[in-house]
C-alpha cells in the first residue's frame, strides 16, 4: 500500500491545478478569434484539461525517477518516494507509458491540433529530463525550456476553442516569458533556501553558474519582455486591456516579494493558493480584465490616431 501511494505521488495529482494555465488560452481565443462560447465547448474543455493533466503527470513521473540521485541534496525533495528507493523501474515506466497514452487519447477526442500540442508538451518533458538533452542542467536554458510549457498550455487552451486560427505570436511570447519569470523566481527562491552554492550545485548543475544577482536580473528581463509582448497583443486586439498593464506590473512585483520568503511558495506553484494576498490580487486583476473585455472605451482610440499640426 505504501508503494502504491508512492506511485500515485510521483504523478503529482496535487500539481494538476497548474494545468489551469490553459484557461487564458481559451479566453484569448474568445477575444482575438471572436469565438462565441456555447454548450458545445464544455465537453472539449473538460477533455482538454484532463489530457493536459495526464501528459504533465507523465512528465512528472520521468522527472522524479531521473532526478532521484540529485534530489537527495535538496532540503525537502530528499523525501520523495523514488529517493527512498521503494519504487521499481518497470512499474515506473509502465505508469509513464499509461499516463502518456491516456493523455494522447483524450487529446485526439478533442481535435488534432490539441493532440499535437500535447505531444509537444510530452517531448519537452523528454528534452528537459533525459540525457543527452537534459536542458535542466544548462543555465538559462533550464528556465527557458521549462517555461515553454506555459506557452504550450496556452496553445492547448486556444486550440480547444478554435482549430481554425493560429494564436497571435505576441500573446504566445508574452505568456512564455511570463512563465520564464515565474521559473527564474522559483530558481531564485530555491537557491536562497539551500544557502550553499556547493550543495545547490549537487542538486542542480545550473546552480553552479547561478547566484542571487544573475537569477534576479534574468527574471526582471523576462518580466519586462512579457509585458512588452502582452502590450502588443492588447493594442492589436483589445486596446481597453492596456488599462490593466499597471496591475500586471504590480503582479510581477508582488510575486518577487513572495520569492524572498523562507520556504517560499514560489518554489511550489501548486501551493500558491495559500498566499491569500496574492490570490486576492489575482482575482482583482481577473475582474478588471473581464470588465475591460466587455466595456468599450472609444476615447482610448486617441492613442492610435494621428493629429495634424497646423502651421
Amino acid at each position: 500500500m505504501e508503494n502504491l501511494k508512492g506511485y500515485i505521488k510521483i504523478a503529482r495529482p496535487d500539481h494538476w491545478i497548474k494545468q489551469l494555465f490553459i484557461l487564458p488560452g481559451m479566453v484569448f481565443a474568445v477575444v482575438a478569434a471572436k469565438v462565441q462560447l456555447g454548450a458545445s465547448h464544455i465537453w472539449p474543455m473538460v477533455l482538454t484539461f484532463f489530457a493536459t493533466c495526464c501528459i504533465a503527470s507523465a512528465n512528472y513521473v520521468i522527472n522524479e525517477w531521473l532526478d532521484a540521485k540529485y534530489d537527495r541534496f535538496h532540503p525537502t525533495k530528499k523525501n520523495r518516494p523514488v529517493v527512498g528507493g521503494g519504487l521499481k523501474f518497470g512499474w515506473v515506466m509502465a505508469e509513464y507509458a499509461v499516463l502518456a497514452a491516456l493523455g494522447f487519447v483524450l487529446a485526439l477526442l478533442v481535435n488534432f491540433p490539441v493532440f499535437l500540442m500535447c505531444l509537444w508538451l510530452f517531448i519537452m518533458g523528454i528534452l528537459y529530463n533525459v540525457r543527452p538533452f537534459r536542458t535542466k542542467d544548462v543555465p538559462y536554458l533550464d528556465v527557458i525550456s521549462e517555461s515553454l510549457n506555459n506557452a504550450i498550455r496556452l496553445m492547448i487552451g486556444w486550440f480547444c476553442i478554435t482549430a481554425s486560427f493560429l494564436p497571435p505570436v505576441s500573446i504566445v511570447l508574452g505568456y512564455w516569458l511570463g512563465g520564464a519569470f515565474l521559473m527564474a523566481m522559483k530558481r531564485f527562491s530555491e537557491y536562497r533556501m539551500i544557502a550553499d552554492k556547493e550543495t545547490a550545485g549537487l542538486y542542480r548543475k545550473s546552480f553552479r553558474y547561478y547566484d542571487d544577482r544573475k537569477l534576479l536580473i534574468f527574471a526582471f528581463f523576462c518580466a519586462m519582455l512579457s509585458v512588452f509582448f502582452c502590450g502588443i497583443f492588447m493594442l492589436k486586439y483589445r486596446i481597453e486591456l492596456l488599462i490593466a498593464i499597471p496591475l500586471i506590473c504590480g503582479l510581477f512585483c508582488y510575486y518577487t516579494s513572495i520569492s524572498y520568503k523562507e520556504d517560499s511558495s514560489a518554489q511550489k506553484p501548486e501551493k500558491l493558493y495559500r498566499e491569500k494576498g496574492l490570490m486576492a490580487y489575482i482575482f482583482l486583476l481577473i475582474g478588471v480584465v473581464i470588465v475591460l473585455c466587455l466595456v468599450d472605451i472609444p476615447a482610448l482610440q486617441w492613442f492610435l490616431s494621428t493629429i495634424p499640426i497646423g502651421l
